[in-house]
């Protein structure tokens, strides 16, 4: 069985905030953190699960979901 590709979370909060015509210096604003921080959070795959929900809230999206549906796949 193929490995399945690790989600990399930063990459898909960058690619909701593209499509949203937002930019990380803006994000960052509304969740309380440093514009260099954010950027070098968003550049791993992972990252804490408090700024993922204030990220989450803030954006109106629930970027827990993807890892719900993968956790769905595995079953």
């Amino acid at each position: 069985m193929p490995k399945k590709q690790e989600i990399h979370i930063g990459n898909r909060v960058c690619d909701f905030l593209k499509k949203e015509g937002r930019s990380k210096k803006w994000l960052a604003e509304q969740v309380g953190v440093s514009s260099s921080s954010l950027v070098r959070t968003l550049q791993h795959p992972s990252m804490n699960t408090h700024l993922l929900l204030r990220i989450s809230k803030t954006l109106k999206h629930n970027f827990f979901e993807i890892f719900t549906k993968e956790l769905h796949d595995c079953t």
